[in-house]
């Protein structure tokens, strides 16, 4: 293809009307997004997360459980599907935020990237999706640790130091193993009990 077809194929292509953090408010606010319906913005497009199932909200809570005593000790703010205001077009809702301790627990301002040290996702349908375009976007704006609880496979993947939109270490934790937040080593939080152990019905698809 030259140069010059090129050109007058991008040319043709339609324009996607991306829109900001306000603007995704502004929506809210006029009822055209509902509270029941479960979205978020990435990168200036409104996108229809997963329904949550039985399963899904259990590993939420739990983790969330395990991760409450850094709360309790003014030592981080604990956040469930909440969200993170990555730039003016960007708030994804992960499942649980481990966030630097605010006195006033973020009510005057979103977090953003730099206040996180721990972001969780419960993944089973949208695990391709979380590990692809999720993963990247975390990446790219140094989220220091993202940990996908990867249901059908009953592990948790671990990923850390964020270089050039990518992760550089991973580690996966099995039943059976402990896994800690970088941030707060001391915690030990049981897979077994994260995760599960029984088999995935598909009525608790996330």
């Amino acid at each position: 293809m030259t140069t010059l077809t090129a050109e007058r194929n991008a040319a043709t292509q339609p324009a996607r009307r991306l829109f900001t953090v306000d603007e995704y408010y502004a929506m809210a606010d006029a009822g055209i997004l509902t509270a029941e319906e479960r979205v978020e913005l990435i990168d200036g497009e409104i996108i229809v997360m997963s329904p949550i199932g039985n399963e899904h909200a259990a590993t939420v809570n739990v983790a969330a459980q395990f991760l409450i005593p850094v709360s309790t000790g003014r030592a981080a703010n604990v956040r469930v599907q909440s969200h993170v205001r990555l730039d003016e077009r960007t708030q994804p809702e992960p499942d649980v935020l481990l966030l630097k301790w605010r006195d006033d627990f973020y009510r005057h301002r979103a977090p953003g990237a730099e206040d996180v040290l721990l972001l969780i996702e419960v993944s089973h349908a949208s695990l391709a999706y979380d590990r692809g375009v999720k993963l990247a976007l975390y990446a790219r704006f140094l989220i220091p640790e993202v940990w996908l609880a990867n249901i059908p496979a009953r592990v948790i993947e671990a990923y850390t130091e964020p270089v050039d939109g990518e992760y550089t270490i991973t580690r996966v934790y099995r039943p059976g193993e402990t896994v800690s937040p970088t941030a707060f080593p001391d915690i030990s939080l049981p897979v077994s009990q994260i995760i599960g152990a029984e088999t995935v019905s598909p009525n608790d698809l996330d």
